[in-house]
């Protein structure tokens, strides 16, 4: 389920306060979800918004979550490797669904499990068929060594490739958000993958804003503590990234 808005707190920074360096613009992409159509009409959307700024550097970050839930895996890794990025500067960020295709590659025993959220929809996407229903060690096992070949070796290596957080300037991008008790040096990767409530329903002041995804909501969130951009799209037809330049945070959305 989306959800709900959470309304801001006297922890907050200022709004208006500088985010990153002068002169840079930075664009980060929340949770595609196998939506190749959405990511395509929003690289268009960035595309004509770069075409009137003015600045130094322009930098893209992806906050994960590239596969599972639409049918077009396959396609938006394809279409992300495909891009001509030349002097931009792409950071790709894991996600807890990237996590766990690399982890059933290797323990199949997980295949159960990430069928319930989005991982057949991916199979699909590579070709893969769940023999027998994904009824017996055997046909998880299969399932596995099948994905393992069917995978492009460029997939596989920009799978295994991808960074956990990323920090630039005030801002710390991440998946899913950091556990508020901890400096964001020594978040474990299971928060960082996977938290929600901890870190959304905190209201303590953290040592810089919290750019992710992970969680949908019903909009783009930025309260002066985190700045949240997954929008559901694989069910709202809403692919949203958001455009960092100063202290200047805006939203750009496909819907």
């Amino acid at each position: 389920m989306l959800k709900g808005l959470l309304k801001g707190s006297k922890t907050k920074r200022a709004k208006d306060a500088p985010l990153l360096p002068e002169g840079v613009r930075l664009y980060a992409i929340g949770d595609i979800h196998g939506r190749a159509d959405l990511l395509e009409k929003l690289f268009a959307q960035l595309r004509a918004d770069i075409k009137g700024g003015d600045f130094n550097q322009l930098h893209f970050v992806f906050l994960g979550d590239y596969i599972d839930r639409g049918f077009q895996s396959r396609e938006v890794i394809e279409i992300i490797l495909s891009q001509e990025w030349g002097a931009l500067k792409p950071t790709f960020l894991l996600g807890n669904h990237e996590k766990t295709l690399l982890d059933f590659l290797d323990d199949p025993s997980v295949g159960p499990s990430w069928m319930e959220y989005g991982g057949r929809e991916t199979l699909s996407s590579y070709g893969v068929e769940l023999q027998n229903g994904g009824k017996g060690e055997a046909a998880w096992r299969m399932a596995s060594d099948d994905l393992r070949a069917a995978l492009p070796p460029k997939h596989l290596s920009f799978l295994r490739g991808l960074q956990r957080s990323f920090q630039f300037g005030e801002c710390y991008f991440v998946h899913a958000g950091v556990n508020p008790e901890k400096p964001v040096a020594d978040q474990s990767e299971d928060d960082q993958l996977w938290i929600r409530d901890r870190f959304l329903e905190s209201r303590k002041r953290l040592e810089k804003v919290i750019v992710h995804g992970h969680t949908p909501e019903t909009s783009p969130v930025w309260d002066g503590r985190r700045i949240g951009v997954d929008t559901g799209a694989y069910i709202t037809n809403r692919l949203t990234a958001v455009r960092i330049e100063g202290g200047g945070v805006d939203f750009i959305s496909t819907n």
